[in-house]
């Protein structure tokens, strides 16, 4: 089925992107002999389509950074091949496609070391500017405190779409596989995220962030917990 024959409200949702399609198809490709691979994603495709039909319409559609390649509705879109094709995919499997969308642009950032002041400080403006577009929509309810040079960034969100959705939908087993991209987008400039939870699995999900080599990172041990979350006690 071609994209433009999918019947959803292009007013207020989006398609997803062509990475996350080329992602999606990839993977099809994998599982399914060549004579299933067109019904496979035609099937990918009407699950989209029917998660759009009952979800939240106050988005933003296209003027929403989120929703770009890897953000809320790719996910939406993962989440959807996740449920076609739960028989023959797998956690690391999901993991890798959300890694695959998100971690190009950090792998372009490879200059940045967020142990210098510089660059620690050039990302916290990041986040407050981040901050300030969440507002603009209300989809991710975003804190941001204060800067302070000799202490880890920290942030968190209240509220998180994907979170909602997966919620919504009974697919909360599936979220750390989408959930822990943020450890290695981090981690691609010198950077190491500190979390102990995710809107997913609690009330917020919190962002601790400062260099690699900070001793900070020693009091905080990384973990997988039993649901295959990375997380930091």
């Amino acid at each position: 089925m071609r994209d433009s024959e999918l019947q959803f409200d292009r007013n207020c949702h989006v398609l997803y992107s062509k990475p996350c399609k080329k992602e999606i198809l990839s993977k099809i490709v994998l599982h399914y002999p060549e004579a299933q691979r067109e019904a496979v994603w035609e099937q990918v495709q009407r699950q989209y389509v029917k998660f759009l039909s009952d979800w939240r319409t106050d988005l933003g559609g296209t003027k929403n950074f989120h929703n770009g390649a890897g953000g809320t509705y790719d996910c939406i879109a993962i989440l959807s091949y996740y449920v076609a094709c739960k028989a023959v995919t797998s956690f690391r499997e999901i993991e890798e496609m959300e890694e695959n969308l998100i971690l190009p642009s950090f792998r372009r950032l490879k200059f940045v070391d967020c142990n210098k002041p510089f660059f620690k400080r050039l990302m916290y403006q990041a986040f407050v500017s981040a901050k300030a577009r969440c507002d603009k929509w209300h989809d991710y309810e975003m804190l941001v405190s204060p800067y302070e040079k000799d202490t880890p960034i920290y942030y968190e969100f209240t509220a998180c779409p994907v979170a909602e959705f997966a919620i919504q939908h009974g697919l909360t087993d599936i979220m750390p596989a989408l959930c822990n991209v943020d450890f290695a987008s981090m981690e691609l400039i010198h950077a190491k995220l500190i979390r102990t939870t995710t809107c997913a699995n609690g009330c917020k999900c919190d962002y601790t962030i400062c260099g690699d080599r900070d001793p900070y990172i020693k009091t905080h041990p990384e973990y997988r917990d039993e649901n295959g979350y990375r997380r930091n006690k």
